[in-house]
């Protein structure tokens, strides 16, 4: 669960849940783990704020 208070511009972010989170321009956006439990992401930043994030996923056999 993310509480955000805009007046104030802060977030409280629930530390038991295993994700990532990025805040560009206000906004703060959360990447949930991939459903697999492996992987990998890779941010692409442009000018100092991020661009996209490439997903990718291991499938274990």
């Amino acid at each position: 669960m993310v509480n955000i208070n805009i007046e104030k511009m802060t977030a409280e972010i629930d530390l038991r849940s295993n994700a990532m989170y990025i805040v560009k321009d206000g906004q703060l956006k959360k990447i949930d783990a991939p459903p697999s439990g492996f992987g990998e992401y890779t941010t692409i930043w442009k000018d100092g704020k991020v661009l996209d994030v490439i997903k990718s996923e291991r499938v274990r056999i």
